[in-house]
């Protein structure tokens, strides 16, 4: 007989066979450990649990619970990998722009191809912005901020669907595409202003989402407009 008996298919097999194969292989359970992890042995133990049973029982909740935190480890260590070159690729982009208007071209692509988005926009509040040839510079006075007032206020991005005016502001043309974004500010920088990630998907930027990338993103971001602009 051959070793059918650990497969699926021999679901057809009768006891008596599997009885006789066991009989004639002995050293069949050194070669397969791993099914005696998933089956029930009895013990003749009256009312009584077995305590072999027990450590069995014990044994294999702590197999399952370990397994479950390397797959968790393994799952975290890809998230960064990730992220981290989601990073590289954006600090690059930056780096490689001469201009403002550079940036804004750059981070769009980046935005799109490495973090698979949509859409991007960059607002950067100043005083006197009619010298500027930039459509990314926003006067201080503009009343559109004021649907950015917790925002640029809290230091701390937000993350859901952005309401008509905030799209409107922020991607203009496109805003009715919006179903989620980031609301990024420059936060912890010597500039103000913000950062828009949008998507066409609801559930691309949830308002559960953590924070911290994005705020490290943005002062990157920040840093490298503060030394153009100077």
């Amino acid at each position: 007989m051959s070793d059918k008996i650990t497969s699926i298919e021999a679901t057809d097999l009768q006891p008596a066979q599997i009885e006789a194969y066991l009989l004639e292989h002995p050293e069949f359970f050194h070669q397969h450990l791993a099914l005696l992890e998933n089956m029930s042995i009895p013990h003749p133990s009256g009312n009584a649990v077995s305590l072999i049973s027990k450590q069995l029982e014990i044994f294999r909740g702590k197999h399952k619970e370990l397994e479950n935190q390397l797959t968790a480890l393994i799952e975290i260590a890809k998230d960064n990998d990730i992220t981290l070159n989601q990073m590289h690729e954006l600090t690059l982009a930056l780096m490689e722009a001469h201009s403002v208007d550079e940036v804004v071209i750059n981070l769009d692509k980046v935005f799109k191809e490495c973090f698979l988005t949509d859409f991007s926009s960059v607002r950067i509040i100043k005083q006197d912005t009619e010298s500027l040839n930039s459509d990314v510079f926003v006067e201080i006075d503009d009343e559109n901020l004021q649907h950015f007032i917790q925002i640029l206020s809290s230091n701390q991005a937000k993350c859901g669907r952005p309401t008509l005016a905030q799209a409107k502001f922020l991607f203009g043309d496109v805003a009715t595409e919006i179903k989620s974004c980031a609301i990024i500010p420059m936060a912890f920088t010597g500039l103000e202003g913000l950062i828009a990630i949008g998507s066409k998907e609801d559930a691309r930027f949830h308002y559960s989402m953590g924070n911290l990338f994005l705020t490290q993103m943005s002062e990157v971001i920040a840093t490298r407009l503060i030394a153009l602009l100077d």
